[in-house]
């Protein structure tokens, strides 16, 4: 059987075992019955200083239900699936609705917004990536590792290369009348080289590739050799003082900080008045320069999908607009609970719950060259990692340990390592004065280099 009909049996499969316990449940006096069921494997392998030292590798195969009657919801998931199973599967979520507490807003999609299809093919599947064996899995990870550690002398151990993959298909269906399902796979490899440097400290660098297709990654070796290069310029590391003074985010710590923004435009956020971003939607959250959006359409992409959790169909949503806040992701839910419609924004665990979530969460790139970023920034801080965790995002504090380089003259002057830098999220992303063109969707969130014109960098007094 080739693997597109190979697909396309197992998807419909899972369609029907979740269309048979929606219809159990109904039978059995629910007023909504929603069936989420999956299948798939996932294997990891890290190999370090060239032998293997992991490999583990699964299947799995699920069943999540949500229940809805007289306002009450019940949850329930197995991964039992054997005749017996389903049967106390279905009885169990039966049983807790009639002793759930009453949710007023509680309900599925409204039916008028249920896509009928047809569903776009984002092609998000890669047979080829779904079937990486083991041995090849380490092979991956032992070139990557080995091009690192041949790629300069300094280097003098490892934290080893890891290469991942999983692949699955997924189907649901809803008692309003929506069935549909995909296949999705995505692959990685991470590369961590150990460097010693002065006194005894040992600096340790990573580069990664990430792709739903296996052909899309960077080759093994330009992953090592790039996380060897990480890993040498940041020998020599050293404080600097306490200062006010710009900060440029490379793409991996502005991903870092364009997360945080992603959870506080969520609608289950706003509901619980638990974001800064509460009543701000058309005022101004950031510079003219940031435009976000939220894009499950874009082909091969990480968080891509062709319809949300309740069914309704996949759509770009344009978060912030040239600095306007001007939506909030909302599922049914939170929509409610708002007072407004639903954003296409639900996503449904494999339990059954429903919430709302991102797809692609994207900073919009511009022409700006991310060196030039660099070489127009005369005195400040070029950030590569973030560690700890230091936000509220009631009030917006924020404040992280960080890692970089020292920018004099626009270039990198020296490694910093052990200071902390702050701002108050929402002054961070109204000081944003230039954003780059490097935007890679390696995650599903993803932004270009940014520069901040100000924060605080609390280092030596």
């Amino acid at each position: 059987m080739t693997a597109p009909n190979r697909l396309e049996t197992e998807i419909d499969e899972l369609k029907n075992l979740a269309a048979d316990v929606v219809r159990r449940a109904r039978a059995g006096g629910a007023d909504v019955a929603e069936a989420i069921a999956r299948s798939g494997s996932e294997l990891s392998t890290k190999v370090r200083l060239g032998e293997p030292e992991l490999v583990e590798e699964a299947s799995h195969k699920s069943l999540g239900m949500r229940v809805i009657k007289q306002g009450r919801v019940a949850l329930t998931s197995t991964s039992d699936l054997t005749a017996r199973g389903i049967d106390r599967f279905v009885r169990d979520a039966l049983e807790l609705v009639d002793i759930s507490q009453e949710d007023p807003f509680a309900g599925p999609a409204d039916p008028s917004l249920i896509s009928k299809g047809p569903f776009p093919d984002l092609e998000l599947y890669d047979p080829k990536g779904g079937d990486v064996t083991a041995a090849e899995a380490i092979d991956i990870a032992r070139r990557g590792e080995q091009a690192a550690r041949d790629a300069d002398p300094r280097i003098t151990n490892s934290d080893g290369a890891t290469f991942s993959r999983t692949a699955g298909v997924f189907a649901l269906v809803l008692s309003g009348g929506f069935t549909g399902g995909y296949a999705g796979s995505y692959a990685s490899l991470v590369v961590s080289p150990v460097a010693d440097d002065e006194g005894g400290k040992k600096r340790r660098g990573f580069h990664w590739t990430a792709k739903r297709h296996l052909d899309a990654l960077d080759a093994p070796e330009v992953v090592g050799r790039e996380a060897t290069r990480r890993t040498l310029r940041k020998l020599g590391a050293r404080k600097v003082p306490t200062c006010e003074a710009p900060v440029v985010f490379d793409p991996d710590a502005a991903r870092a900080i364009l997360g945080l923004l992603a959870g506080a435009i969520m609608g289950s956020s706003v509901w619980r008045k638990s974001s800064y971003l509460v009543g701000r939607e058309d005022s101004r959250v950031a510079s003219d320069l940031v435009t976000i959006v939220d894009d499950p359409l874009v082909l091969r992409a990480p968080g891509s999908r062709p319809f949300d959790g309740e069914g309704l169909a996949a759509r770009k949503n344009l978060v912030v607009e040239q600095g306007v806040l001007r939506t909030y992701l909302c599922d049914s839910y939170s929509g409610r609970k708002l007072g407004r419609s639903p954003t296409g924004s639900a996503s449904r665990g494999g339990g059954g719950g429903v919430g709302p979530s991102t797809s692609n969460f994207m900073l919009l790139p511009t022409q700006t060259k991310a060196a030039d970023i660099v070489k127009g920034t005369p005195r400040g801080l070029y950030v590569t990692e973030m560690m700890g965790f230091g936000y509220n995002p009631v009030t917006g504090d924020f404040s992280r340990g960080a890692a970089g380089f020292w920018i004099e003259n626009g270039e990198l002057a020296f490694p910093v390592s052990e200071v902390t830098i702050s701002l108050n999220l929402d002054q961070l992303w109204q000081r944003i004065d230039a954003v780059g063109d490097d935007l890679d969707l390696r995650s599903s969130t993803a932004s270009p280099t940014l520069r901040i014109s100000s924060m605080t960098i609390a280092g030596s007094s």
